[in-house]
């Protein structure tokens, strides 16, 4: 089975975000990346369908910091090749990352056909899950994400795949081969691989690198600005016994008329 793994790097928003000069991107040298996880469950799943069915596992990425270690630990979970395209201006809006994406698929020899593509089904940096949908559109495969399994037929035609709805749901549905999947959770959790094996990777293993297809003029959704909250420090403490809170939060919800 030919898969494809388009994974990226986000903000880790453990740590402080900072705010570029130009008051509309974060400053990337400035905030720590990490691969997206719901990406790294989409790699795992197409691990794990090449452990059961064969086939290899292909990796692509946008330039980012710390992406190289991600594409190296990649190649040593079991992906056969990575691929980084470069010069882009970082960080891209979605719909140019699944642009840009879908533009190195059909350009680079040896990537497409594929069985399926695989990616997370969402980002911090990308809460509505679009670049999977449109990635399918760009390349006029069938889409389905938010999936926690994914059972290819014998013939690489179609696959069962399991997808979540709100509430606890489940759907089970039949999806023709190839397609663009977006992956919600991997059948088992990431995999850990030891930091021995990630330096074995870089001693053998080599990332591809891609330039950046040509934007030309496409229009595409730009961030006007960006802003940090405000401390408004507006809440009010209310302290005592207990018997002494509840009296006071009655009053001031009988003061605000809620009472």
């Amino acid at each position: 089975m030919k898969l494809i793994v388009l994974i990226k790097m986000v903000p880790d928003v453990v740590e402080e975000l900072v705010i570029g000069e130009d008051g509309k991107s974060l400053d990337i040298d400035a905030v720590r990346m990490t691969l997206n996880e719901s990406d790294d469950h989409a790699l795992e799943e197409a691990i794990l369908l090449k452990e059961r069915l064969g086939g290899t596992v292909t990796v692509v990425a946008l330039d980012s910091p710390e992406v190289d270690e991600a594409l190296y630990t990649a190649i040593a979970k079991g992906a056969d090749r990575v691929i980084k395209i470069t010069g882009i201006d970082l960080p891209p809006p979605t719909r140019e990352t699944a642009l840009l994406m879908a533009e190195v698929l059909r350009s680079q020899p040896g990537l497409l056909p594929a069985d399926a593509i695989l990616t997370g089904s969402q980002a911090i940096d990308d809460l509505d899950g679009l670049l999977a949908p449109l990635v399918a559109h760009e390349l006029g495969l069938p889409y389905l994400g938010i999936l926690t399994r994914i059972c290819p037929a014998e013939d690489l035609k179609s696959a069962t795949v399991l997808k979540e709805f709100a509430g606890g749901l489940r759907g089970e549905f039949e999806v023709p081969l190839p397609a663009v999947l977006g992956v919600q959770s991997a059948e088992k959790p990431p995999r850990y691989v030891p930091v021995a094996k990630v330096r074995a990777a870089m001693k053998s293993a080599q990332i591809e690198t891609v330039p950046a297809p040509a934007r030309g003029d496409r229009e595409l959704v730009c961030v006007s600005a960006m802003r940090i909250p405000e401390e408004a420090g507006a809440a009010e403490m209310l302290e005592g016994s207990p018997e002494e809170v509840s009296g006071k939060l009655c009053g001031v919800l009988a003061e605000r008329g809620l009472l």
